[in-house]
């Protein structure tokens, strides 16, 4: 009946083990996976469509903090946010893409690319991959969620949320320093 008992006890730490080391496993398959460039690996651990949703809401709130209350009752700007935001939606979906999410784990701030004084260049080809999630610092905000944070090329905190689901954990969220990235 004590071996039995044991048995159950190491088990159980055995998971407990496995599910608090399983984001730093994750950090480091994804830390591997755009070092190599593999989008088909980076994919297994990004869920791309709460990354899009939860990207789209940042910038949304930006565009509505930036615009001021006394446009926000205009029903002329209101209809100028609308189509911002459909625009800034269209820029979400593109960094919300392996390459973009490789970019933005390396460090690299792309949406300076959307700055028209910017020289004109591919800021993901042209450049040696850098060291993705460098320098991280780790915090467990939950048993269930986990914040990487790294980081960009300005020095501006960039926050990579990863969540659990079952023992398998996947970055659902990135928390972009937008009040410094954008004009």
């Amino acid at each position: 009946m004590k071996k039995w008992i044991a048995l159950l006890v190491l088990a159980l730490v055995l998971l407990l083990g496995y599910v608090a080391a399983g984001p730093f496993l994750t950090v480091n398959a994804i830390r591997s996976a755009v070092k190599e460039r593999n989008a088909g690996e980076l994919s297994k651990h990004v869920d791309f469509a709460a990354l899009r949703l939860s990207l789209k809401a940042q910038v949304d709130d930006y565009i509505v903090r930036r615009a001021g209350p006394e446009l926000q009752s205009n029903p002329l700007a209101a209809l100028g946010l609308s189509l911002a935001s459909g625009v800034a939606g269209t820029a979400v979906d593109a960094i919300a893409t392996p390459v973009g999410i490789g970019a933005v784990l390396e460090g690299r701030n792309l949406l300076r690319r959307l700055d028209p004084s910017a020289p004109r260049r591919d800021a993901y080809a042209q450049v040696p991959p850098a060291e993705p999630l460098k320098h991280p610092s780790y915090r467990f905000e939950s048993p269930s969620r986990f914040t990487a944070t790294v980081n960009n090329a300005d020095g501006d905190p960039v926050v990579f949320v990863l969540t659990r689901d079952g023992l398998k954990w996947r970055v659902t969220d990135v928390r972009l320093p937008l009040e410094k990235m954008l004009p």
